[in-house]
């Protein structure tokens, strides 16, 4: 198989473009190309006033490829294809009794759960939250009603925390083994649109990703794995630096010397029983901040020009990063083109906001997180766990300011960035529900972050025109972009640093940032888990 890489057509092309220009370009005849799979179509929207086209990568099989591959050695677009299918390290042997657990069936969880169960080893998994279908219903009682169920929310359940947010599957991680393929492969085999394989920012969104996750756990189910929900580990059994098995708020322990730790970023009960066992802790940077809203016919215009609203390119995103003068870096995190802003709470008396989309991102608003990074060395020092008792305090905060029945506070942009209170709206109305009660968000943060936010908002109105208008719309507070801690693991192993067996992995263990890079790190923790597991059988 042969790789083209920057074969570029008009945005408008005819569906029956590709093959013609595939043959135009390796100078072939029609007969000689045997098929052809495009590997990713992308688009550069950076001069907005420019004609934008798509460009394409084509992984195609030829008759003679040996033949064109000669010709164009000294091209560097046209080369061999890299093989990107997955091939399982291990399988499990049909007389196995020990069952490795899962705890946490978020992104990570599932994917390690369905990449075990595929090689034969019949995985337990260990939900503390509920299934998709009661778990939408327990999220919408919050946002409706104000109704709050602790462990079935938008950071709890099945899917985990990426259910509910605009179902992105792009990400920076090296991927040299090309497990995010095996992510996309997986998700369209359960129900995914198929484009999600090809185009450059693919997202499913919230209610398609609800099917697609019911789906897999099936598939899991089916290959000898179980799925429990509403069973939250509530103690680890771990002897002589060795995970010995969990314990059950029920108080039910299973046994098992193969525990992952897909716990999410939110199971701060969990840390705190982790680093009470002695298991390997450390606070690690995260970031906080507020999310902001704009019209996103606003963002279209300004990120696309003239092809605003062009339906082959869709609602249009963007990332912006400021330093500001207090050595802060304020930068744009979670942006959701035309999606909501959502109640991410899953503690009483605490107010929490996250940004989702659905597949088809046509509500009117654009939102983004506007975050500020901090540093357990400079802000939170102290214990390992002082970065969870920080988002504690100013969650807290949040509540009351917005009036303490899960409202969540917000200000105009215009007003924050003059350090006035907001009473009224202006033409841009928050989604956010159960509701936003307008005030001063200056409380709502420690002043470096305030600072720095105040300095960003001006400077990306240079960026994206805009921008910093009056009457865009500031919602807190957003403290869950990432977890607060790192259960370290070692390198190669991939096991905890001090408790062999149990496998730290994805966004609560530090490890994972958005549901493609939980899926791979999920796999690559099952792929050790299985080795190590049958090492240690042969061992034995």
């Amino acid at each position: 198989m042969i790789r083209i890489n920057e074969l570029q057509l008009p945005l408008d092309h005819p569906a029956d473009a590709l093959r013609p220009a595939i043959v135009r370009r390796l100078k072939i005849t029609d007969a000689q190309l045997l098929d052809f799979t495009v590997f990713k179509r992308s688009y550069d929207a950076r001069k907005k006033n420019s004609e934008i086209t798509f460009v394409y990568i084509i992984d195609v099989t030829l008759d003679n490829e040996a033949s064109v591959l000669e010709r164009f050695a000294d091209d560097r677009n046209v080369r061999t294809a890299p093989d990107t299918g997955y091939y399982p390290v291990a399988k499990a042997p049909d007389d196995l009794t020990e069952r490795p657990l899962i705890i946490g069936f978020g992104p990570c969880g599932l994917f390690a759960a369905l990449t075990l169960a595929q090689m034969g080893f019949k995985p337990i998994v260990l939900e503390r939250g509920r299934d998709v279908r009661s778990r939408t219903k327990d999220t919408w009682a919050l946002w409706r009603n104000k109704v709050l169920s602790p462990e079935s929310n938008v950071q709890f359940g099945e899917g985990g925390a990426g259910l509910f947010s605009d179902g992105k599957l792009y990400s920076q991680i090296k991927d040299p083994k090309f497990y995010g393929r095996k992510v996309m492969h997986e998700f369209v085999r359960a129900g995914a649109p198929e484009e999600i394989m090809f185009v450059s920012k693919p997202h499913i969104g919230t209610f398609r990703l609800t099917g697609v996750v019911a789906s897999m756990r099936e598939e899991i189910r089916a290959l000898g794995g179980e799925v429990r929900f509403d069973s939250r580990v509530e103690d680890f059994l771990i002897d002589d630096g060795r995970i010995e098995g969990v314990k059950l708020t029920n108080g039910e322990e299973l046994r098992s010397r193969y525990v992952v730790l897909a716990l999410g970023h939110s199971a701060r009960d969990t840390f705190r029983k982790l680093y009470e066992r002695g298991v390997y802790v450390e606070a690690k940077p995260f970031a906080v901040g507020f999310r902001v809203e704009h019209p996103q016919s606003l963002i279209d215009k300004a990120r696309l020009g003239k092809y605003a609203g062009h339906p082959e390119l869709g609602a249009a995103d963007y990332k912006l990063v400021h330093h500001a003068k207090n050595g802060r870096a304020v930068y744009s995190f979670c942006m959701c083109p035309g999606g909501m802003v959502v109640a991410a709470t899953s503690e009483p008396g605490r107010v929490v906001t996250n940004g989702m989309s659905q597949y088809s991102r046509n509500e009117r608003n654009a939102n983004a997180g506007i975050v500020v990074g901090i540093h357990p060395e400079q802000d939170f020092p102290g214990s390992p766990l002082a970065g969870v008792e920080l988002q504690e305090q100013l969650e807290s905060r949040a509540y009351e300011l917005g009036g303490s029945d899960y409202c969540a506070p917000g200000q105009l942009v215009g007003d924050f960035i003059r350090g006035k209170a907001s009473s009224s709206l202006g033409a841009v109305q928050p989604s956010y529900q159960p509701g936003v009660l307008l005030g001063d968000l200056a409380q709502a943060l420690p002043a470096y972050a305030i600072d720095a936010i105040r300095e960003a908002l001006p400077a990306f109105g240079k960026q994206i025109r805009g921008f910093d208008r009056h009457d865009a719309v500031l919602t807190g507070i957003e403290t869950r972009t990432s977890s607060p801690v790192r259960i370290k693991r070692d390198n190669l192993s991939l096991q905890s640093l001090n408790t062999r067996g149990l496998y730290p992995a994805g966004e609560g263990a530090g490890y994972a940032g958005g549901i493609l890079s939980a899926g791979v790190d999920g796999i690559k923790v099952a792929e050790a888990l299985a080795t190590a597991m049958l090492a240690d059988l042969k061992s034995e």
